[in-house]
């Protein structure tokens, strides 16, 4: 199954006032690995960068009027994300921003039955827990020391190791490697057991002449009498 971890940064909070997005980040997982293929873009938002979302992800109107505007990019996102799942973090927030800027090209917006929302299934797996993507990655252990400030990318690819965590992809692969295991050395003790020669005798002459003088004195009904594992190799 392909998923894809999702991210944006934004101008603000709301694109109906008129905030556009400003970086799109993607993660592919198919079966629950990272396979490796990433989509990223910075846009060019067509309009200032207010102060308190600058200090968020430190996109300057500057560095981003360098950049395509969304209508470029529309294209390759729309065919990277194809129609498989999006796992995003409180992902109304970028639906909501996503959705604004596929309507200006009237493009089809986002499914929303598409859509996973990480930080309700981290509300459901930890009740009452902070459930950030800061706070996540540290329950899970997922190194943060590369994020300085927030970047579309970088969320995505902390993310995608969180969900991982989160739908208990790793335990589950561990688990299913023991399975392998213990199939494996079923198989090397079956092939183990039929040996394709007997294996001589352990006994000397003298010791089965001996054994053999003991079993005459049970008599003839002696559960001995009926084998004869004493004179034979047998298995092991």
């Amino acid at each position: 199954m392909r998923e894809i971890v999702l991210d944006t940064e934004t101008t603000g909070l709301d694109p109906a006032t008129g905030d556009r997005v400003v970086e799109i980040g993607a993660v592919e997982l198919v079966n629950g690995v990272v396979t490796g293929a990433n989509f990223h873009v910075y846009v060019n938002p067509e309009r200032d960068m207010p102060e308190a979302a600058f200090r968020v992800h430190g996109l300057s109107e500057e560095f981003l009027r360098k950049h395509p505007v969304f209508a470029q990019v529309a294209e390759e996102f729309v065919a990277f994300i194809g129609d498989d799942r999006l796992v995003i973090h409180n992902a109304e927030f970028d639906v909501k921003f996503l959705n604004a800027e596929l309507a200006r090209l009237t493009l089809p917006p986002l499914d929303p039955a598409r859509v996973l929302d990480s930080l309700m299934l981290a509300r459901r797996k930890h009740p009452g827990a902070a459930n950030s993507l800061d706070a996540l990655c540290g329950r899970y252990g997922v190194d943060v020391s590369r994020r300085k400030k927030h970047g579309a990318l970088l969320d995505a690819e902390l993310l995608a190791e969180v969900y991982i965590e989160l739908s208990g992809g790793r335990q589950s692969a561990f688990a299913l490697q023991a399975v392998e295991v213990v199939v494996e050395r079923a198989v090397i003790r079956d092939a183990m057991e039929e040996r394709p020669a007997a294996l001589p005798p352990r006994l000397s002459a003298d010791e089965i002449a001996a054994h053999a003088k003991f079993i005459e004195k049970l008599g003839e009904k002696a559960f001995w009498r009926k084998t004869q594992v004493y004179g034979s190799g047998g298995r092991a």
